[in-house]
C-alpha cells in the first residue's frame, strides 16, 4: 500500500512516516498544501494523510480540488481543530475519516485500515436505477448527457442508496456503514452529504430523489413510482 503524509510539522511527519513504513507501508511525505497537491494528483496512492493547517495551500483546499478534479483516493484529515463545525467541513469537503491531534499512532493505523478496507469494497461498475446511472470507478453521477462528479463520501452515500433502492435507510445506518462505527462525526454529516446529493440530482434532471421517511431515515425513489 502507497501513503501520502501531507504534514508540516517535520518531526511529527518523519515519525508517521517510520511508523507506518514498519507496517508495511510504502510511504512519501511533503510539508505543504502545494506539494501534497501535485504529488496527490499525479501519484497512485491507496491514501492521503492530510494535514489541515500548512502553508502555502491549506489542506482544506488540496481536498476539495482534489475531488473536484475527480480524485476519489481516501483521505484522512489529520488536524490540531476538533471543533464539530471544522469536522463537518471536512468530511463537506470530501474527507474520508477525520483524526483530531493529539492521536495515538494505534488508533491512526486502525482508522486507516478501515478506510482502506472500505476502498477495496468498489467496484469498478455503473450502478443504475431510473434515469440515474453512478460510475463506480470514477464517481460520476449521470442522467442523459448531464452528469456531476461526486466527492468521496458523497460517491459513499449514492452508492449505499443505489444498492438498496426503495428501502428505507435509517441516518444511523448510513452514518455506520459510510463513516464507521468509531467515527467521531455528528450525525447531522449525514443530512449535510444528502442535501448536497439531493442538490445534484436536480441539477442533472433526474427523476430520482432522496426521500426522508419521518422518524425511519431515508429511501431512493424513481419519481415514476408514484
Amino acid at each position: 500500500m502507497r501513503l501520502l503524509i501531507a504534514e508540516d510539522e517535520l518531526d511529527l511527519a518523519e515519525a508517521l512516516a517510520a511508523f507506518l513504513e514498519r507496517n508495511q507501508f510504502s510511504v512519501d511525505t511533503v510539508h505543504d498544501g502545494a506539494a501534497a497537491y501535485d504529488y496527490a494528483s499525479v501519484g497512485e496512492y491507496d491514501a492521503v494523510i492530510l494535514d489541515i493547517m500548512m502553508p502555502k495551500m491549506d489542506g482544506l483546499a488540496v481536498l476539495k480540488r482534489l475531488r473536484d478534479e475527480g480524485n476519489i483516493t481516501p483521505v484522512m484529515l489529520l488536524t490540531a481543530r476538533g471543533e464539530k463545525d471544522d469536522r463537518i467541513a471536512g468530511f463537506d469537503a470530501g474527507a474520508d475519516d477525520y483524526l483530531p491531534k493529539p492521536f495515538s499512532t494505534d488508533e491512526l493505523l486502525s482508522r486507516l485500515r478501515a478506510i482502506l478496507r472500505r476502498k477495496s469494497d468498489y467496484k469498478s461498475s455503473t450502478l443504475l436505477f431510473g434515469d440515474l446511472s453512478l460510475d463506480c470507478g470514477s464517481g460520476q453521477l449521470r442522467c442523459g448527457d448531464r452528469s456531476e462528479r461526486l466527492s468521496g463520501r458523497e460517491f459513499q452515500v449514492m452508492e449505499l442508496f443505489l444498492r438498496s433502492p426503495r428501502a428505507i435507510l435509517p441516518a444511523e445506518r448510513i452514518m455506520e456503514r459510510v463513516w464507521g462505527w468509531d467515527s467521531e462525526a455528528e450525525i447531522n454529516v449525514v443530512w449535510v452529504h444528502i442535501s448536497n446529493l439531493r442538490k445534484k440530482l436536480k441539477s442533472i434532471g433526474s427523476r430520482v430523489m432522496i426521500r426522508a421517511s419521518r422518524g425511519l431515515g431515508y429511501v431512493l425513489e424513481d419519481g415514476n413510482d408514484s
